[in-house]
């Protein structure tokens, strides 16, 4: 665990912290158990006692009645900062992740060839030059509404959002995940046993009057869909694809991606979610990550699969796989798409447990729960509108599109 808090840059004098916290929760919990135990002994004794005897023995149950209370306050003090470290602490981090920053990640995969659009005769045009021309997409109206950050999507804009939902919903059925429409708003606890309100609490949005967390995906309400429950083996896996509005306040990022759709405060998200047995998480992970290749392939957008490094993998994962596509105006990939594998780290949190029944011996043991971005609205129309552009401003629809928008082929500018 030292290693693990090393490698995501973190405290690993935390980890000391707790090992210590944790000693004193056992010794305060065997002081108080002792002296329960004497108690109740001397309870026994005194109904049988006459005399200066009994009058001792009171005198001796009153001086262990407040060492009870001490030793029990400082047994809940104890158990109260053990957790408090506990939940400070971020997943262990897979031995095989690439150990650094935001820049350190490894390259798996290339799928697809970015255009060259020099070749074709034409200069590329960024997402929100051509979100403007097609009448899909108004930052400017959306600033004087809600500030910065903040978008409409106006007619075929809009209507491109449904066919995204509508498809990824209808891939993420046939690959056997159950929809899911999930509340935005969840109490504290949803979110602190996810992991949201660690080093990333300062992107979630609180509402303090009411004691509410708005989620930043809904990875949050469906991790905690089964808390406090135990779940059949034979059950699992247990896979749920959720639909939701998404909320950050994209803290520390002031400057960077300001222009169009790319980084918003609010946007819509369909996301995988998988409860399995831990034995299975590894290649769940995999299979995660291949349902989002084949999404980011039937768009035909060129993407790179990353290993994400240790320090940019958020608290509860440990291990994460990034799909980037090409953005052309940007000449680079950016993230569109990630697959994280919590291993028990949420279900533990949430007390998410399976039963297994092995020999005929029964077991109770926290489960696996993994995650993955099928499809974050934005930014995937901001990669359909720059990587499938024509020279004319308009934009052909991938094939796998054009049946949840009526059969349309290209998007036609409104404005030339």
């Amino acid at each position: 665990m030292r290693a693990s808090q090393r490698a995501r840059g973190e405290d690993v004098a935390l980890v000391d912290a707790l090992l210590s916290a944790d000693e004193r929760r056992r010794t305060s919990s065997v002081r108080f158990d002792e002296l329960r135990a004497e108690q109740k002994s001397l309870g026994k004794l005194i109904p049988k006692a006459t005399g200066d005897e009994k009058a001792a023995l009171l005198k001796k149950a009153g001086e262990l009645s407040a060492a009870v209370k001490a030793a029990d306050a400082e047994q809940d003090e104890a158990k109260a900062e053990t957790q408090q470290l506990l939940l400070r602490l971020g997943n262990l981090v897979h031995p095989d992740v690439p150990v650094g920053g935001e820049e350190d990640f490894t390259v798996l995969e290339t799928v697809g060839t970015p255009r060259d659009f020099a070749a074709e005769g034409f200069e590329p045009k960024d997402h929100l030059e051509l979100g403007q021309k097609l009448g899909a997409i108004d930052v400017e109206r959306a600033a004087k509404v809600s500030g910065s950050r903040f978008y409409y999507l106006t007619g075929i804009g809009a209507l491109l959002e449904l066919a995204l939902v509508n498809a990824a919903i209808a891939q993420a059925t046939e690959a056997g995940f159950t929809p899911m429409l999930t509340p935005a708003l969840v109490r504290p606890h949803a979110m602190e046993g996810t992991g949201f309100l660690g080093q990333a609490a300062e992107n979630v949005y609180h509402l303090e009057k009411d004691d509410y967390y708005l989620v930043g995906t809904s990875e949050v309400p469906l991790a905690a869909y089964h808390m406090d429950e135990i779940v059949d083996a034979d059950q699992l896996p247990l896979r749920y694809a959720g639909f939701s509005p998404c909320f950050r306040r994209e803290a520390g990022t002031y400057g960077k991606d300001t222009r169009g759709i790319f980084r918003v405060h609010q946007f819509d998200k369909v996301e995988m979610f998988s409860y399995v047995d831990p034995e299975d998480a590894q290649a769940e992970h995999q299979r995660l990550l291949d349902w989002e290749k084949q999404w980011l392939t039937g768009l035909e957008l060129p993407f790179q699969v990353i290993d994400v490094a240790t320090g940019d993998l958020g608290a509860s994962a440990s291990r994460k796989y990034d799909c980037e596509a090409w953005i052309p105006t940007q000449g680079k990939y950016r993230e569109l798409t990630s697959a994280s594998n919590c291993d028990e780290f949420q279900a533990r949190r949430l007390s998410v447990r399976m039963r297994t029944n092995k020999d005929g011996k029964q077991q109770v043991k926290p489960l696996a729960t993994l995650n993955g971005t099928l499809c974050a609205v934005p930014r995937t129309i901001v990669a359909i509108f720059e990587n499938h552009q024509q020279a004319d401003g308009s934009v052909r629809v991938p094939e796998m599109l054009r049946p949840y928008l009526g059969g349309r082929e290209i998007l036609e500018p409104v404005n030339r």
